[in-house]
């Protein structure tokens, strides 16, 4: 459960995101103490992945932003994709740069895809699982034009 003053700072970040852009968590951390809040990178971390936010050009972007992303986004993450493969009928495995895999999930959970049951990720691992193999397919082909691998 959230405090009141975890929640507080959620507002805040949220309203700082939606007023320019913000390229790295320093530069969030120190914005939020500027509002009196104190915070850590690390606490500012944890914040930024309970918000849902994603990070894509170089920017982070708050969850209303990152609601049906737009093909723009996914071309500033494309740079994070490596390899995209069928593991079986059900299970696609993306793998991305290290540290990446959490955004590129959110973004395809985002976007509400029918052929998307649901994806897990790690740090550099996303699995997503499809209802059947022809709804796979219809996964790679999209995440091979979009990512364009």
């Amino acid at each position: 459960m959230l405090t009141e003053r975890h929640s507080d700072r959620h507002h805040a970040i949220l309203r700082i995101l939606r007023g320019g852009v913000v390229r790295r968590q320093s530069e969030l951390a120190r914005l939020l103490r500027e509002d009196g809040f104190d915070v850590t990178q690390s606490s500012v971390c944890r914040d930024l992945r309970e918000l849902g936010v994603l990070k894509a050009s170089g920017r982070y972007l708050p969850p209303a932003a990152a609601s049906a992303p737009s093909s723009a986004v996914f071309a500033g993450l494309a740079a994070f994709v490596r390899a995209i493969r069928p593991a079986g009928a059900n299970i696609t495995v993306i793998r991305t740069s290290t540290g990446s895999a959490q955004g590129v999930a959110v973004a395809i959970d985002t976007a509400e895809w029918p052929e998307v049951v649901g994806t897990i990720s790690g740090d550099d691992t996303i699995f997503v699982a499809t209802p059947d193999e022809r709804a796979q397919r219809e996964l790679i082909s999209r995440l091979h034009s979009l990512f364009r691998i």
